[in-house]
């Protein structure tokens, strides 16, 4: 029998066995899976609205109580906590993201992980084999179907090929034989969705619950298909297939190229800042002028920032503030970095602030593009501050710091992390998350890290 496109992807997913994962490609999962803790447990804090919502959704929903809703002592099902907790991972925008394929794969396939692991009493050495799994198959999808097609048509690339990364992830976890696979990736399929109508929704809401739902959508199709439940045989094949249904198109080898040779995991940008991938560039540059030019932002006439023309126009005057680059760098220059609260509350109430974004403009320029060639997205810009006395000072950044080619430490990371969870985890509780992340493949069962993320550790 000739082997389908969807089975020629579920055929090898057994290159994704822990025992055969590369040293740094463990490391860099564990790395993932750290920053998405504290982004999600920063999520949790009673400062934002949407914790008090998902708990109400999740003791609505109720449920076996096999996996845990962080930061509360709530549990429920696995879908339904992979759903609110794949809110709360997207929900400060500032976990890492793959700026290639335009997915925010970890913010998807973590919780959903960790939901299953639950559940399954999974050993840490599984997860992170299903984390690594689940985000090179959330990449290769967007690939196939072209991220830039993607966000032309107004869908959402994480939400659309997100769902097969949190499919994969819950169906290694479940054992899911192969032909049970099948049936998940064509239940997953029918349900993934993911519109990119979020962006005139300044309450930052509908924007994570996209991730929220395409983690939810691959638990579910996962466990479905566990239960014997048939979907679509061939999803990314068939009369009416997959790819045709997004974008019109489906490169079946970006799906499969370099599959157990080169790991998606290993692309990721880790941020600094709370804002769209597409921002840190031009943030940086601007920043690097002003503490090292002796210049202040009342000495600047103008910033003009050139970035890649395949993707500023995501973030060119985007009505929402964390994809705005205008607000962002704004904000930055005022108090040199950009958090999740001056996301939540318009900063241009303060005029020197509001009047500083006017002077900020941004172009498309093909260099970026071409520069970084092939699959990869560039994430480059160059950043051009004009003074009122006319001087004129430039940089030119092409791998912003938390690139993948220009990576944070492991002490950044912890910063980060010590940063985020301020006030929501207390520092010992911080110290054994750690602890049992950088040991996570000893660990026999994933429930001695979730148990870490209950609302225990409020302060």
């Amino acid at each position: 029998m000739t082997t389908t496109p969807t089975r020629q992807l579920i055929d090898n997913l057994g290159v994704f066995a822990y025992d055969k994962l590369p040293a740094p490609v463990v490391k860099q999962a564990k790395n993932a899976l750290y920053d998405s803790i504290g982004a999600l447990l920063a999520a949790t804090s009673h400062s934002y609205p949407v914790m008090s919502l998902l708990k109400h959704m999740v003791t609505e929903a109720g449920g076996a109580g096999e996996s845990r809703l962080a930061g509360s002592t709530l549990r429920t099902n696995p879908a339904t906590a992979a759903l609110a907790n794949g809110t709360l991972a997207y929900y400060c925008d500032i976990e890492s993201h793959h700026p290639s394929a335009n997915v925010h794969a970890i913010a998807v396939v973590a919780p959903a992980a960790l939901a299953v692991g639950e559940r399954q009493n999974s050993s840490g050495a599984q997860v992170l084999a299903a984390i690594v799994a689940g985000i090179d198959v959330a990449a290769r999808v967007s690939y196939a179907l072209s991220p830039s097609e993607q966000y032309a048509r107004g869908f959402h690339p994480t939400t659309v090929a997100g769902t097969f990364g949190s499919t994969v992830a819950a169906g290694l976890l479940l054992g899911l034989d192969n032909a049970r696979f099948a049936s998940a990736f064509g239940l997953a399929g029918t349900s993934a969705c993911g519109l990119l109508s979020w962006v005139d929704d300044p309450s930052e809401q509908s924007r994570p619950l996209n991730i929220g739902l395409a983690s939810q959508a691959g638990v579910q199709a996962a466990m479905l298909a566990a239960t014997g439940f048939k979907g679509p045989d061939d999803i990314f094949g068939g009369k009416y297939p997959f790819g045709k249904a997004f974008t019109g198109q489906w490169d079946q080898n970006a799906l499969l190229d370099q599959l157990g040779e080169r790991f998606e995991v290993t692309e990721l940008f880790f941020k600094r800042n709370s804002c769209c991938v597409f921002i840190p560039a031009g943030l940086d540059g601007l920043l690097d002028i002003l503490r090292s030019e002796d210049i202040s932002v009342d000495d600047i006439a103008s910033v003009h920032v050139r970035a890649p023309q395949s993707s500023y126009h995501v973030v060119d005057n985007n009505p929402l503030r964390s994809h705005c680059a205008q607000y962002v760098l704004a904000v930055a220059a005022h108090q040199g970095h950009v958090n999740f609260a001056d996301i939540m509350e318009d900063r241009r109430s303060d005029p020197a602030i509001a009047e500083f974004a006017n002077r900020i403009t941004l172009t498309g320029d093909g260099l970026f593009d071409q520069r970084s060639g092939g699959k990869h997205q560039s994430v480059g810009s160059i950043t051009q501050v004009t003074t009122h006395s006319g001087a004129k000072y430039i940089r030119d950044v092409e791998f912003p710091l938390g690139a993948a080619q220009n990576p944070l430490s492991d002490n950044d990371l912890q910063n980060k992390f010590t940063s985020l969870t301020a006030g929501v985890v207390d520092p010992d509780r911080a110290a054994q998350i750690k602890r049992l992340i950088d040991e996570l493949d000893t660990v026999e069962d994933i429930n001695t890290l979730t148990q870490l993320f209950e609302s225990g550790s409020q302060v």
